[in-house]
C-alpha cells in the first residue's frame, strides 16, 4: 500500500515536514510506502519552487481542490493557525488523515471542534495528529521513559523555558506570527505550546492550573509591504503588534507539583534555548534543545560519593529511534524530529490508531495557553485550565 501525501504550507515548516516524508522512507522499515504527491500555497510560482526544492511531484495553490482529490491520503497542515480548524475539519470529513502544525489551533473553541471531528473521524478508522515534534528527539522519548521507569521517583518540580532572541530589534518588520487573527498568541502559544506539551508528555500529568503574566515589548513594528499577507498593512508604516513577546506562568500539575514556565522571543543571546528540569524525591533529568544528543541524569540513590549528574550521549541502538540511524556517538540534528513524526504517523495508520499527540491531547495544551491569557488579563493568582472557555483567546 501507498500513502499519498498533501502538504497545505511551504514555509519554514513546509521545508522541515518535507524533510520528514522525505527521509522516513528511506531510514525506516515502514509498513506502507509514502509519496510526496502535492504541495499547497496560494503563491504559484512559489510553491513550484518549494516543490521542485523539496522533492513534491506536483505544486498546487487551491487546498480544497486537492482535499477533494481521491489520491491523497495524509493531509500535512504547516500553515499560520487562523487556518488549522478550516482544513482539518474539511479534510477528516473528505477521510484523509492528518498531520497538524501545533499548536492546534487559535482558540479552545476551535480546539474542541476539531478534536470532535477527528473523534469522529477515528470510529471510521480515520487519525490526527498534533505536529509537537520536540516529543520525538530521542533524549526527549529517553526523558519519559526514565521518568515512566521510576528513576526519578515522585516529581516534586518542573522548570521549563523556551527563549529565543529574534524579535529583540524593534525595527524587525511585523509579520504574521505577530497579528493574533492570524497567530491566536505570541511566544504563548508559538513555542510556550511546546514546553506544555513537553512537560506533560515526560511526566505523565496534566496541567492543571496557571498563574501568570504575559507582555508585549515592542508594541509597533514596521510593515513588510503588499504581498506580506497580513490584514489591513499598507506598503509602509507601522502597524500593531497586537500579540505577547513574553509569557511567564506558574502551572501546577495534576500530582500537585508545581512547574515555573518562560516563554519568549527577547532573551537576548538565546537563538533556541528549550531546556527542561524535572525534580524527584529520587533524581533529576535535564535537557537543552542546544545540544539536543545528551541527557543529563542525577541519581540521588546512588552511593554519595558517585552522585553527581551524568552526562547520557542518546545516540546508542537501545536508545529511541537511534537504531536506524547511524553507529553510537553519530549525533542527530533538527530535522530527525520531523523523520521520526512521518515514520510514528504512518505506523500508527497501519495498525489502526492515532500516532500521538491526539487532537484530544493538542486541545489539553490550548486550554493551557487559554488559562495563562486570562490569568494575565484578570491578573489572577490561578486560573484552572477547565475554566478557559470563554477567555479573550477565543475571539
Amino acid at each position: 500500500m501507498s500513502l499519498r501525501v498533501a502538504l497545505i504550507g511551504y514555509g519554514f515548516m513546509g521545508a522541515a515536514h518535507s524533510v520528514g516524508w522525505r527521509q522516513a522512507p528511506a531510514v525506516f522499515d515502514l509498513p506502507d510506502d509514502v509519496e510526496m504527491a502535492v504541495i499547497v500555497g496560494r503563491n504559484g510560482p512559489a510553491v513550484a519552487e518549494a516543490a521542485a526544492k523539496w522533492g513534491w511531484a506536483e505544486s498546487a495553490t487551491d487546498w480544497r481542490e486537492v482535499i477533494a482529490r481521491d489520491d491523497i491520503d495524509i493531509v500535512d497542515i504547516v500553515t499560520p493557525g487562523d487556518s488549522h480548524a478550516e482544513i482539518a475539519i474539511a479534510a477528516l470529513e473528505a477521510g484523509k488523515h492528518v498531520l497538524c502544525e501545533k499548536p492546534l489551533a487559535n482558540s479552545v473553541e476551535q480546539a474542541e471542534r476539531m478534536a470532535e471531528a477527528a473523534r469522529v473521524a477515528a470510529e471510521r478508522g480515520v487519525f490526527a495528529t498534533v505536529g509537537f515534534t520536540y516529543r520525538r528527539v530521542p533524549a526527549v522519548t529517553l526523558f519519559r521513559d526514565l521518568i515512566a521507569a521510576g528513576k526519578v521517583g515522585k516529581v516534586q518540580q518542573v522548570r521549563a523555558a523556551y527563549r529565543q532572541d529574534w524579535l529583540v530589534d524593534p525595527e524587525m518588520p511585523l509579520a504574521w506570527r505577530l497579528q493574533k487573527e492570524h497567530a491566536g498568541s505570541g511566544a504563548l502559544g508559538d513555542i510556550g505550546a511546546h514546553i506544555i506539551d513537553m512537560t506533560q508528555f515526560v511526566t505523565g500529568q496534566t496541567v492543571d492550573a496557571v498563574s501568570g503574566v504575559v507582555e508585549t515589548i515592542v508594541k509597533r513594528r514596521p510593515l513588510q509591504g503588499e504581498g506580506s499577507g497580513l490584514s489591513g498593512t499598507a506598503a509602509e508604516g507601522y502597524g500593531e503588534v497586537t500579540v505577547d513577546d513574553v509569557a511567564l506562568f506558574a502551572g501546577r500539575l495534576s500530582n500537585g507539583a508545581l512547574v515555573s514556565f518562560e516563554a519568549t522571543r527577547f532573551a537576548t543571546g538565546r537563538k533556541n534555548a528549550l531546556t527542561l528540569e524535572v525534580s524527584g524525591d529520587e533524581g533529576s533529568l535535564v535537557f537543552d534543545l542546544e545540544d539536543l544528543n545528551v541527557l543529563g541524569f542525577y541519581d540521588r540513590t546512588a552511593p554519595e560519593q558517585l552522585q553527581g549528574f551524568t552526562k547520557i550521549l542518546v545516540t546508542e541502538g537501545v536508545h529511541p529511534y537511534i537504531s536506524a540511524w547511524w553507529p553510537a556517538g553519530h549525533i542527530l540534528g533538527y530535522e530527525h524530529g520531523f523523520v521520526h513524526q512521518a515514520k510514528d504517523v504512518v505506523e500508527g495508520i497501519a495498525k489502526g490508531v492515532a500516532a500521538h499527540p491526539t487532537f484530544e491531547e493538542g486541545l489539553t495544551v490550548q486550554k493551557v495557553l487559554a488559562a495563562v491569557e486570562k490569568s494575565s488579563a484578570e491578573q489572577s493568582r490561578w486560573v484552572a485550565t477547565e475554566a478557559a472557555v470563554g477567555t479573550p483567546a477565543d475571539n
